[in-house]
């Protein structure tokens, strides 16, 4: 705070937050840094290539070099070491898919005041699980591009040495589990989800080179039988979406799949105490409250008292590597 008194910069900051994002998503939406990665081009090249207005192409351009995800020399312009590393199609950081469902989601958060006054979601979660192919396309693969980073950390975290059977609850594109097995060969797992998202989930471990080890099986982990005999159960990015009292029922189901010591892994962005801290997982929580019924944002701690109430003999509460927002809580059934 100056002697004038507090800065109103971060304010401002936030009102205009928009112009990045959007200029980010445009571009990887637009194929631009697929097209720059070959050799750098002039904006009336780029205009030409993407058939855009030859003015409005160059002050893109320019703003997308502001943002750092573009490097500008002698008028011509390539993407940055940032934006070659994470935007551009087949490289192994790539983030393109991630962005679409940020993309697909940018029209809805104008709908915040919305569903803040009615408490109902202005995306209906059915147009991303399956109602809307191209959008349940973007969804899934989304997932799999972020899962592709926080997996390698997840199956850092988790011990499942020795264990041979893994059940992966709304397992989405089955990513965590086909990267569980190849941690651990004799791992065999299955992932349960909507209909629509395992049929993804199959193109996906075909892609990985995990569909031998990994099966799929259609249904709604909130109805469905999960079957017994399990030595883990991963329960990931579902908590978000769900009340306490479901998750509780969830991690009871969870427990009675598994066998005696097994271990319930619950993985989320998961919030301190009270839900303010840290900003991302508030934010998150804002985001699943426009995209989901019941969606929010839990705290670690809670998951885990949650869990010692429904019989684990203990628990454990880990962090991902920064900059990575999630958390994993591990309970031991006795």
């Amino acid at each position: 705070m100056s002697a004038r008194g507090p800065d109103p910069s971060p304010i401002m900051q936030l009102s205009t937050a928009y112009w990045g994002a959007q200029t980010l998503l445009t571009a990887n939406r637009i194929g631009l840094f697929e097209l720059l990665a070959g050799e750098a081009r002039s904006s009336a090249e780029v205009a030409r290539a993407l058939g855009t207005d030859e003015r409005a192409t160059r002050l893109f351009l320019n703003a997308c070099a502001a943002l750092g995800l573009l490097e500008r020399t002698t008028e011509r312009y390539a993407p940055s070491p940032l934006a070659a590393a994470f935007l551009v199609p087949g490289r192994p950081g790539f983030l393109g898919n991630a962005l679409r469902y940020s993309d697909n989601l940018y029209a809805t958060w104008g709908s915040l005041e919305e569903s803040v006054r009615s408490g109902a979601p202005a995306l209906p979660p059915q147009s991303y699980l399956g109602d809307d192919p191209r959008r349940t396309r973007d969804f899934v693969y989304g997932m799999h591009d972020r899962a592709l980073a926080s997996g390698q950390a997840l199956v850092g975290l988790v011990d499942l040495g020795g264990r041979r059977r893994l059940l992966d609850v709304g397992g989405g594109p089955g990513t965590y589990a086909a990267l569980f097995v190849k941690r651990n060969p004799e791992l065999r797992a299955t992932v349960i989800d909507l209909p629509h998202v395992v049929a993804i989930a199959n193109e996906i471990l075909e892609s990985m080179g995990a569909a031998g080890e990994v099966t799929t099986r259609a249904g709604d982990y909130l109805t469905c039988e999960l079957p017994g005999g399990q030595d883990a159960v991963l329960v990931s990015g579902v908590f978000h979406r769900e009340t306490e009292a479901t998750c509780r029922a969830l991690i009871a189901r969870s427990l009675a799949a598994l066998v005696p010591g097994g271990l319930l892994v619950v993985s989320d962005v998961f919030a301190d105490a009270g839900g303010a801290c840290p900003p991302f997982a508030a934010l998150f929580g804002l985001n699943m409250l426009l995209t989901a019924k019941d969606g929010g944002v839990h705290a670690d701690a809670d998951v885990a008292a949650w869990m010692e109430q429904a019989g684990c003999a203990r628990t454990e509460r880990k962090a991902f590597p920064p900059p990575m927002p999630h958390r994993v809580v591990l309970g031991y059934k006795p």
